[in-house]
């Protein structure tokens, strides 16, 4: 293990951690080379092709504005969604691109959407979401040129930097007092030490970082997940994207809030989805949200982790100390819940894959369910053979899921699916600590089996929309 939490929970803008986040990444890293090898003002032209299932279905994810903010020099954990609005205006009203001008070195060119050179067709070798980026001198010679890769939860990789990015990975395993990569191993360190699942994440991320800035973190994470939330529940309109797709959440909210005002127990299955859909609404409309592992899954563990600030046994005695305590009371179980749903997420990341266009949904949503259900057995009590069980149980019946959002947006059947596997986890976590961390189906093998499945999938079914709903259902 050399992933860290907070490389799996990351600030970013909707629709798609892959198709969004990581193609802004890679355009940033392309302009801040430029910006270090002084070429931008020899930078006369840009050429950027767009492959595989970044190009397919990257009109509805965002992919082609997304790459233009990254030339721009704009980080999507920093850039506020009314500046992409702002930007993105003036590209498409003016032609102009500033090319680096959020670093600091700008450099004006003629360059909109309408330039990129789009392969929905061809997949490049490493990964089905690649993208290539030229800049071009003022007689159309190369200048340099790179290839980036999204592969999924807003992670990129560069063309030919592979074998130093492993060896980067392995030397900052070296440095952690745990390492694992696979549930079997995380699970020897909890027996050998005594250790929870948490408490052996925590133990690790102290390698780079202090326990107070830790926790600080991961409760900034929280915060945004509760802000996206609220953002979704104020705004009104149809989603944008053209399918007008009805926002549910603030029409469920002002019901909930008259037929639930004191937060009966028996309600929780429509808060969770509240949740969930709020958070996933977001995300459509290009909002602010925490890639959980990735923004097309970002609802569930927001929504899992409301259950259990809010429904868990500790949540619960805490509420009737008084405010004070209960809020305390909920950040340890934010805390805790996160780095056991960050251990789970590293051994997905770890030995399968967390991107839709590489094995369908089942990496995205089936790797979310799996954690939120891993972190609230742990707030529940869980012990780590029950934790592992919980994240095994939703994941298993996660198998298979495919990826065929309709007219290639984030929106169906994402959001309701961002609902549905947050109760799933929720009965996975619940089932689980009915048992005694004993069962049949180790989480490595359903995890193997995950990544098996994706590979034999159809190339229609994840995230290309040629397939299943998106072909099936009449867009308008």
């Amino acid at each position: 293990m050399a992933i860290s939490v907070f490389d799996l929970f990351t600030v970013g803008i909707g629709p798609s951690s892959s198709h969004t986040v990581g193609p802004m990444r890679a355009a940033l890293r392309f302009a801040q080379s430029l910006a270090e090898e002084d070429l931008l003002e020899s930078t006369a032209d840009l050429r950027v092709d767009v492959y595989g299932s970044l190009s397919a279905t990257g009109r509805g994810h965002g992919t082609f504005t997304a790459i233009l903010l990254g030339l721009e020099g704009h980080d999507p954990e920093e850039v506020l969604p009314e500046q992409v609005e702002e930007r993105l205006a003036d590209i498409a009203a003016t032609g102009t691109l500033r090319l680096g001008a959020a670093l600091g070195h700008r450099r004006d060119i003629r360059y909109s959407v309408a330039d990129m050179v789009q392969h929905p067709l061809t997949v490049l070798a490493r990964h089905t979401n690649g993208m290539r980026f030229q800049a071009l001198d003022a007689a159309g010679g190369v200048l340099t040129e790179q290839t980036w890769f999204s592969v999924g939860g807003g992670f990129i990789v560069r063309d030919g930097e592979e074998d130093t990015a492993a060896a980067e990975l392995a030397a900052a395993t070296a440095q952690v007092p745990y390492p694992f990569r696979t549930a079997e191993q995380l699970l020897s360190h909890c027996r050998t030490t005594g250790l929870s699942i948490d408490e052996v994440m925590l133990a690790d991320e102290r390698t780079w970082r202090g326990e107070e800035e830790i926790r600080r973190q991961l409760l900034h994470i929280w915060e945004v997940m509760e802000q996206c939330k609220d953002s979704s529940l104020r705004r009104t309109g149809p989603l944008p994207g053209g399918l007008n797709v009805a926002r549910r959440a603030p029409a469920w909210h002002r019901r909930l809030r008259v037929e639930d005002p004191d937060r009966d127990p028996g309600f929780w299955p429509e808060w969770v989805n509240l949740v969930a859909l709020a958070v996933n609404e977001e995300n459509a409309s290009g909002g602010r949200v925490v890639t959980a592992p990735t923004n097309g899954a970002a609802g569930i563990v927001p929504a899992v982790l409301f259950y259990a600030t809010h429904y868990s046994p500790a949540a619960r005695a805490a509420a009737g100390q008084g405010p004070e305590a209960l809020e305390a009371v909920r950040r340890d179980i934010v805390v805790r819940f996160l780095l056991t749903a960050g251990a789970v997420g590293v051994l997905y990341k770890e030995q399968a894959s967390i991107s839709g266009a590489e094995v369908g949904c089942q990496g995205e949503v089936g790797s979310a369910s799996s954690m939120a259900a891993a972190g609230l057995a742990q707030i529940l009590g869980g012990t780590p053979g029950q934790v592992e069980n919980a994240a095994e149980i939703a994941m298993e019946h996660n198998l298979g899921l495919t990826c065929d959002p309709i007219g290639g947006l984030v929106q169906i059947p994402c959001i309701e699916r961002n609902a549905i596997a947050a109760a799933k986890a929720i009965n996975a976590a619940k089932m689980a600590m009915w048992g005694d961390g004993t069962h049949r189906v180790s989480l490595d093998e359903v995890i193997v089996t995950m990544r098996e499945t994706g590979r034999d999938m159809s190339d229609k079914y994840k995230e290309t929309a040629l397939g299943g709903l998106a072909v099936n259902v009449v867009e308008c």
